[in-house]
């Protein structure tokens, strides 16, 4: 198996049929998205828990998956080996979430970022954003909230807001006012919001304009990197862009991967990229790092059939050795048990080739299982019995 291929920049601008037919996050065309209907539910307004009135919920056990249900307008609660426990309404067509160490997840929607007690299973909240993000859609281009992610002391949350047809902006929400506190320019699409350890800097990961925007926490002062070890030559029309990052606890670096080949190795401070190899040989989006340093890859499947690798699940050692679980059918996003022992893969796959559920990768032994749960899974959580939890 060869890598770092120089015929990849010659395949970068891909025809619009094809385009629309293939992978997730990856095409110009905004035909894909539908109107959801209806309007955006007020800031205050809140949805019923998952338990008939009068009777007092069962407390969410630590362990149990949360994840965005992208073909629907729910959050998923998942016992990892028995399936759904129930679902919350939370708004249109929700993408990634966050879980914070006081039980509340903040979940990125079409419509404004929906706020979830974790414990009782019900939305508190719903804050809408302060761009304009145009209609309410459903689809991969739909506008609204995509990456998120919290500040480490739990005061801030920062989400990515897709503008179709245009730049984004990183939103930044007060978590004890529930209120929107400034808006931030970056890139387009921000696909993924990551925040460095010490919580001075937040990363927006950019996929149409091949970049991170790092911004200050304390000015918000945006910065922006450019990451394309593929070149931009194909513009919107190309596969080799980036979508989600790791921060490596070691030196705060930013991890991209890139078609199971390249992994872009980003010094925020410097702007500077190194590259290393990589070995799945796949179509690479969702991306997890553990406290030790191993990097979890989501690979969604083949560009290029007959040249690539399918669907897999990369796990690459702090000293680069990787070990490739393959997958059966497209993923998205990846998070870990709190052991590191189990990987929890969403299906829900953005474009055509999705399924409703997701994989359980036991990391020991390569070992994976199917379960069923959600529409359309997109971001996933565990919650634990303290401390912040995300996928990815």
């Amino acid at each position: 198996m060869s890598h770092l291929r120089p015929w990849r920049a010659a395949r970068a601008l891909v025809p619009a049929a094809a385009v629309a037919a293939v992978l997730a996050g990856c095409a110009p065309s905004q035909g894909a998205d539908a109107p959801a209907g209806g309007t955006p539910a007020p800031a205050s307004s809140a949805s019923s828990p998952t338990t008939p009135p009068g009777v007092a919920p069962t407390p969410t056990p630590a362990g149990t998956l949360l994840v965005a249900d992208f073909g629907s307008d729910t959050v998923t609660f998942v016992d990892p080996k028995r399936g759904s426990l129930g679902s919350v309404e939370v708004g249109t067509a929700p993408y990634g979430l966050v879980v914070g160490a006081d039980g509340r997840a903040w979940v990125a929607t079409a419509e404004g970022v929906a706020v979830v007690d974790t414990r009782t299973r019900e939305r508190l909240a719903l804050v809408l954003y302060e761009t304009d993000t145009g209609p309410v859609t459903t689809g991969e281009y739909r506008g609204g909230g995509m990456g998120i992610a919290l500040s480490p002391d739990g005061r801030r949350v920062y989400v990515g807001v897709n503008v179709p047809g245009g730049n984004g902006t990183l939103e930044v929400i007060d978590t004890a006012s529930r209120e929107v506190t400034a808006t931030v320019p970056v890139g387009r699409r921000p696909f993924d919001i990551d925040v460095s350890r010490d919580g001075s800097e937040v990363y927006a990961t950019n996929h149409d304009s091949f970049d991170v925007t790092v911004v200050r926490a304390d000015t918000l002062d945006p910065r922006r990197i450019e990451v394309a070890p593929y070149g931009t030559e194909g513009g919107l029309g190309s596969w080799l862009k980036p979508h989600y990052t790791a921060v490596r606890p070691s030196d705060g670096r930013l991890l991209l991967p890139f078609e199971g080949e390249r992994l872009a190795v980003v010094d925020p401070r410097t702007g500077r990229t190194e590259i290393e190899t990589m070995t799945a040989d796949t179509h690479q989006h969702g991306a997890a790092i553990t406290p030790d340093g191993t990097l979890l890859v989501v690979g969604t499947g083949p560009i290029d059939p007959d040249e690539d690798e399918g669907p897999s699940l990369t796990v690459r050692a702090p000293d680069g050795t990787e070990r490739i679980h393959p997958l059966d059918g497209p993923h998205e996003e990846v998070t870990v048990s709190e052991d590191g022992r189990t990987a929890y893969v969403t299906g829900g796959f953005t474009r055509d080739g999705y399924w409703d559920g997701i994989t359980v990768v036991d990391l020991e032994t390569g070992g994976t299982r199917r379960l069923a749960v959600g529409e359309r899974p997109l971001g996933i959580a565990v919650l634990r019995p303290g401390g912040p939890s995300a996928g990815p």
